[in-house]
């Protein structure tokens, strides 16, 4: 057990931990006037490219889920009475749609880790507490790291206008997953899409304050990055809606019976 948590400590510290360590450095290094809020953008800009395929699959998925909800909720009840049945209906269907119901839970599997060494590294960072030990021979020591950033945010203290930014781009990104009302005139057979809609708008409001408050007892450099994170997903999404729109609108080749060669 000992021997496993050291190799896991040791792994940890090697990939993680050192490489952003000498990279939020580094890139606090480039810039003339040394802005950690700078870093930070640039450190979750790497971080987003690196979750990029996986974020994208995990938007495709989440879509794909909304579409097929009322097939599953139908199975769900088919099925009510013999889960074995129910549960392999459901993976037939996911099989079909070609739909991963796990896809949404990989970034935020893949970012968990890195969260957690961001918030080593500017805790001991920002208080410019071991630099030489975890410098690359490569990476210039600065000494100390100014922990103000934009001129007003110290980054290593809790502050609340980043916290309501954090909650504030948390519910944009949120509001356009959004599951859609049916319409009033979808009669009984709506009732299970009113049901996904109504999670999906506690979500809605839920997850922000759930940042709000947790981005408030974190340092605000931890918050910056969880903002500028979501920004980013955001703008993501943004373009992957647009680009499918796109797509759906695009002509088939059949016009009126005739084939458009």
């Amino acid at each position: 057990m000992l021997f496993n948590f050291i190799m896991f400590s040791t792994l940890y510290h090697t990939i993680l931990y050192q490489p952003m360590f000498n990279l939020f450095v580094g890139l606090y290094n480039i810039f003339p006037y040394h802005d950690v809020g700078i870093a930070i953008l640039l450190i979750t800009i790497v971080v987003r490219l690196v979750v990029y395929p996986l974020t994208s699959s995990a938007i495709k998925a989440q879509k794909s889920m909304q579409e097929i909800q009322p097939k599953m909720e139908a199975l769900k009840k088919q099925y009510a009475d013999d889960k074995q049945k129910q549960a392999q209906a459901l993976m037939d269907l996911y099989k079909t749609h070609k739909v991963n119901p796990f896809a949404s839970c990989l970034p935020l599997l893949v970012q968990l880790p890195i969260l957690i060494a961001l918030y080593s590294v500017l805790r001991n960072a920002l208080a410019s507490k071991g630099l030489a030990e975890v410098l690359y021979s490569f990476v210039t020591n600065p000494i100390t790291i100014n922990p103000i950033s934009f001129g007003m945010f110290a980054m290593d203290k809790p502050n609340i206008i980043l916290a309501l930014l954090a909650g504030a781009a948390q519910y944009w990104q949120a509001k356009m997953s959004l599951a859609k009302q049916p319409p009033k005139e979808a009669g009984a057979g709506a009732k299970d899409e009113n049901m996904a809609a109504m999670m999906s708008k506690q979500m809605l409001y839920m997850m922000p304050v759930m940042t709000v408050i947790i981005g408030f007892s974190l340092p605000a450099g931890l918050t910056l990055y969880w903002f500028f994170s979501t920004v980013l997903m955001g703008l993501q999404q943004v373009f992957m809606l647009r680009k499918n729109k796109n797509n759906s609108n695009k002509p088939t080749g059949v016009i009126e019976g005739e084939i458009v060669k």
